[in-house]
């Protein structure tokens, strides 16, 4: 029975790491291990946008048509202008062709990316080739060749109306006396003024962004707004196949809450399967540790599209229907643009449902307090590293006495081995009494055979869930322990620690009763190293907790062994 113990053990640590990989690479947009393979993309004429425009499409309007609102290039370019408006926490780009915020610079926040200390021997992966720099700031809405990450507004409605083709034209920026910047743009189309102000706050990832419609014309207008985010499909900056992270949009409304979409599936259908109408909620573009979200004006209709812009561009917007608009009247309408770190104090009062972005997985009702606990720990200690041991020691500590208990367990079977070993000599040729036999042994002996299960039992939920805060948390991203670990949600560039858990899980190997059987002992043998292979490029912070855990676990067995010895000496 120590044996099937023993299997038991090994079966659920090697299945909990499959549905921790299988999760990871479905939470991420890849494909999962126990699904078929998808078609291949097709690529497909855009149902909900114009594809030279970006435009969402209307009745009037179908994809595809003519471009209401563009301007000749040659005009663009004698009257285009980049507008900078910098704050203590942004540096934003508002191009004045369309009124569109191309760029946006996170100033407390540099680019991330892995070491890289594979370097040349483990060329086929591109973990080994970081493709960011470290000394330059996040960037998050930009456009180059291949990429694009914009945020447009504009108005439709069949006619030639201001959009995020038109040239505006930009007041001079205002800066207020507590901080705030405020930036005017003005276009006139199709007998409508927009006016969009936009408002940067200092220390704020919250852009607040006023639209004011202003009937010029001599008939009644009743024009569309619409918010929208464009993005490219590609794999983001950093990312490889063993260090993956989800970028796609995302939306939630009070009705179908929470909902996340992929690239893959608009390329092939033109749109995605998501709710189209709501009076509430936002629309996203989520990526690792970040995210923008357009946040209309709350108790507002509005419809919520997705759609294929043109190549290798997509968009998520919302289209909200403006009142009928008299000659000479003027209606505002006013959203919030986040743009920034996924933080939950920030989000959760941002707007209802904005800090699910922050994607925790499957176990989200364990990571939430894990989330909780280790920062009320980091406001004491203030160093991220030090605060998962000191979260590892507090679980140790609530886990126990069902460790103690599974310890004990193991410890009584390390002394009747030697019964064991010849009850399997005696009935070596009879399975079923050789199982009896050991069952009135332990029976005898009071032992549980399957009392070791319990402690990796119980912690491969916390291990897992633990896995997500450290994969999903921006507060790890370049988080330094030590030394050597100077980002704790990045692997161990000098695979310390990996090595270090190897070692831990052979001593705690050695601390068990040995398998009978040769083969399974040297499986046993062989199993530290396998799994700390695993280790590798894991993030450094979760690896330390499972090293820190080990060495807990092995002072705690060694004391309850040598306790059991000690009074099995005494009874001789």
């Amino acid at each position: 029975m120590d044996i099937n113990k023993r299997t038991i053990l090994w079966i659920v640590f090697a299945v909990s790491l499959v549905i921790l990989w299988n999760d990871w690479m479905v939470s991420n947009g890849k494909q999962s291990m126990f699904a078929p393979t998808p078609p291949a993309k097709v690529a497909t004429a855009p149902s909900g946008t114009s594809a030279a425009t970006g435009l969402p499409a209307t009745s009037a309007t179908p994809a595809g048509a003519a471009v209401p609102g563009a301007v000749p290039n040659a005009a663009v370019a004698a009257k285009r202008e980049v507008v900078t408006v910098t704050t203590d926490v942004v540096k934003a780009d508002i191009d004045t062709v369309g009124g569109v915020l191309r760029r946006l610079e996170l100033l407390k926040f540099k680019q991330a990316g892995n070491p890289g200390w594979f370097g040349g021997c483990f060329g086929l992966f591109e973990v080994c080739k970081p493709r960011v720099d470290k000394n330059k700031n996040e960037v998050l809405f930009d456009e180059g060749i291949n990429h694009a990450y914009l945020a447009q507004t504009g108005l439709i409605d069949g006619v030639d109306l201001p959009n995020h083709n038109t040239v505006y034209t930009a007041r001079p920026a205002t800066t207020m006396a507590n901080g705030d910047v405020q930036l005017v743009l003005e276009a006139e189309a199709g007998g409508v003024k927009l006016t969009k102000t936009y408002t940067f706050h200092k220390g704020s990832y919250v852009i607040d962004l006023r639209h004011d419609v202003a009937n010029i014309g001599a008939a009644p207008v009743k024009p569309t707004l619409y918010l929208q985010l464009q993005h490219d499909g590609n794999t983001p900056e950093g990312d490889s196949f063993f260090n993956a992270s989800f970028t796609g949009p995302t939306l939630y409304t009070p009705e179908e809450k929470y909902q996340k979409l992929d690239f893959a599936t608009i390329e092939k259908k033109g749109k995605a399967e998501h709710a189209t109408k709501s009076n509430d909620g936002w629309v996203a573009i989520s990526q690792h540790f970040f995210v923008s979200a357009f946040v209309p004006q709350p108790n507002t209709p509005r419809e919520i599209y997705t759609s294929k812009v043109d190549t290798n561009r997509y968009a998520i917007g919302t289209k909200i229907a403006l009142p009928t608009i008299p000659p000479g009247s003027m209606v505002s309408n006013s959203a919030r643009l986040y743009s920034g770190p996924q933080d939950e104090r920030l989000l959760e009062s941002v707007a209802p449902g904005l800090d699910l972005v922050k994607d925790y997985g499957f176990l989200t009702i364990i990571a939430k307090p894990i989330f909780w606990v280790i920062t009320q720990i980091h406001n004491v200690l203030g160093n991220w590293g030090w605060t998962i041991v000191a979260f590892t020691i507090l679980i140790k500590l609530a886990f126990f006495p069902l460790s103690a208990a599974g310890y004990k367990s193991m410890a009584k079977v390390k002394l009747v081995t030697p019964k064991m070993q010849a009850i399997r000599e005696r009935y070596k040729g009879d399975p079923a009494k050789m199982n009896q036999a050991t069952m009135e042994l332990y029976k005898t002996e009071k032992i549980n055979p399957l009392g070791g299960c319990l402690p990796i039992l119980v912690q491969m939920p916390v291990f897992i869930a633990l896995y997500w805060v450290l994969q999903s948390s921006v507060e790890f991203r370049g988080a330094p322990w030590i030394g050597w670990i100077q980002d704790l949600s990045q692997h161990d560039p000098w695979v310390i620690l990996p090595v270090l858990y190897a070692i831990s899980m052979y001593i705690t190997t050695k601390l068990n009763p040995a398998p009978a059987d040769p083969m399974q002992a040297k499986m046993m043998m062989w199993m530290p190293l396998i799994f700390s292979v695993m280790f590798f490029i894991f993030p450094s912070g979760l690896v330390l907790y499972w090293v820190v855990n080990n060495i807990l676990s092995i002072g705690q067995q060694w004391v309850i062994t040598k306790k059991f010895a000690d009074a099995d000496a005494a009874k001789k």
